[in-house]
């Protein structure tokens, strides 16, 4: 039977390739998000909310909010990650099927904001697992939370090679409008 497929020089036949182009389609057309909060001050949970209102309706992307790591295809992380949290976190990440993304929103998932120094803070999302695109903001606005995550899946598209992390600029973040495709600083 695997002698009737059309078979590609690195050894994949037509259906896989297929297939694979159909996960690809349906991840960024339609991720599922999970939004943790790792011991932030809520004021970047209020945003994520926001982002999911009619006014800014980030279910027009196809991202819908799920309540369990076992449906969600984004990890959504704010806060800087506490000794309590990092188990909770590692876990979390660990029950999300592969692949998995993470996105961190806030100063304080990115390097622990206003709250690095104390004894039960260990510091950005970052330090406890792997963090694929970064939305900076003490609290971001709602359209910086937006288009990292447009980034995020703008990332997964096969015409993309690997996939690398992405970072909101400054503008974005402040709201002062769009951002490089690639972002980062310049």
């Amino acid at each position: 039977m695997s002698e009737d497929r059309t078979s590609y020089a690195d050894g994949t036949s037509l259906l896989d390739r297929m297939l694979s182009r159909l996960k690809t389609w349906a991840r960024v057309n339609s991720p599922w998000v999970l939004h943790f909060n790792t011991g932030s001050c809520n004021g970047c949970d209020i945003e994520i909310l926001a982002t999911l209102t009619p006014r800014y309706d980030l279910e027009r992307f196809g991202v819908k909010l799920k309540g369990s790591p076992r449906h969600a295809d984004v990890l959504l992380c704010t806060g800087p990650v506490t000794r309590q949290a990092r188990d909770r976190l590692e876990r979390v990440f660990n029950q999300m099927h592969e692949p998995k993304f993470v996105v961190a929103i806030g100063s304080c998932a990115l390097s622990g904001g206003v709250f690095r120094g104390c004894y039960g803070v260990m510091g950005g999302i970052d330090r406890v697992i792997p963090v694929n695109a970064y939305v900076p903001g003490c609290p971001p606005r709602p359209e910086a939370i937006i288009d990292g995550v447009v980034k995020l899946l703008g990332s997964l598209r096969p015409a993309k090679v690997g996939l690398q992390a992405v970072e909101v600029g400054r503008d974005a973040a402040q709201g002062k409008g769009r951002t490089p495709a690639r972002g980062g600083s310049s």
